[in-house]
């Protein structure tokens, strides 16, 4: 794979409200971003402990990056664009189009990665 191609993947961020969020009980976040990481086709994949705490604006005004879309797996996506709204914006970025907001709680690992690789080929296959 070229470095291009390569550069085209989406991100992948997994937030796991604090780690303690009861959504995410059933899933070894562990083993979920390891295998998105290393096994889809993603340019990284990394947790974030809390996007939507004063640090996840921070975060979110360094790392994005227009050009790049970002796939959050996450809460419910009305909240991640209500929350994300004004950081992609602020990069000069569509959030309809740059983000891909995914509910991943209450899912097991493997519940969780194959709703994430299900979207990801569907991002695949329409570009």
């Amino acid at each position: 794979m070229t470095e291009m191609e390569e550069r085209n993947k989406p991100g992948f961020i997994m937030c796991v409200c604090t780690g303690k969020c009861p959504g995410f009980a059933r899933m070894d976040i562990w083993d979920f971003i390891n295998r998105v990481r290393v096994e889809l086709p993603v340019q990284y994949g990394f947790i974030h402990p809390q996007l939507c705490e004063t640090d996840g604006d921070r975060f979110l005004a360094d790392f994005l990056q227009p050009g790049r879309k970002i796939v959050v797996g996450a809460c419910a996506p009305n909240m991640q664009h209500k929350m994300f709204r004004d950081a992609f914006k602020n990069a000069g970025m569509d959030i309809e189009k740059d983000l891909v907001p995914l509910d991943i709680r209450d899912m097991t690992t493997d519940e969780a990665f194959d709703k994430v690789e299900g979207v990801l080929s569907g991002m695949e296959e329409r570009e």
